[in-house]
């Protein structure tokens, strides 16, 4: 049962769907955001993919399984977390490049170990929305 309207408006809000939740990820250090909340407006637009044209088509856009998200954003995590002991530092302490990436988005980005365990956890909400969003339609007919 694809509702074509769904099916339209899902193609339309996807892509700005995508686009604010990258947003929200970077912006997240210095103003409201970051790697959760972006993380849910991007399994949210999965999701509506999902609702709209069927699971089949939801892990399409996903790319890879949400198995493969949630380690991907785990090891980021881990990563940011240990590099810094790698540099002799405490786990966790926070490191920065300090060249500064010009953007769009949200004017200067600097790019260190917090962006780095936000990509993480942004990948990791992904994988688990997503998941679980696949998980409950397998199961709606129950």
């Amino acid at each position: 049962m694809n509702s074509i309207p769904l099916s339209i408006i899902s193609r339309l809000l996807f892509p700005l769907q995508l686009t604010l939740s990258i947003i929200l990820l970077f912006r997240g250090h210095n103003l409201p955001g970051g790697g959760f909340i972006g993380g849910l407006l991007a399994a949210s637009a999965f999701a509506l993919v999902g609702f709209a044209n069927g699971s089949a088509r939801m892990k399409t856009f996903l790319l890879f399984a949400p198995s493969v998200w949630i380690g991907t954003g785990m090891l980021l995590a881990l990563l940011a977390g240990l590099m810094p002991v790698l540099m002799g530092e405490a786990f966790f302490k926070g490191l920065w490049h300090y060249g500064i990436i010009p953007t769009i988005v949200a004017g200067d980005v600097k790019p260190g170990t917090p962006m780095l365990f936000d990509i993480g956890v942004y990948l990791l909400v992904v994988g688990i929305a997503s998941h679980l969003v696949l998980l409950f339609e397998s199961k709606g007919g129950d």
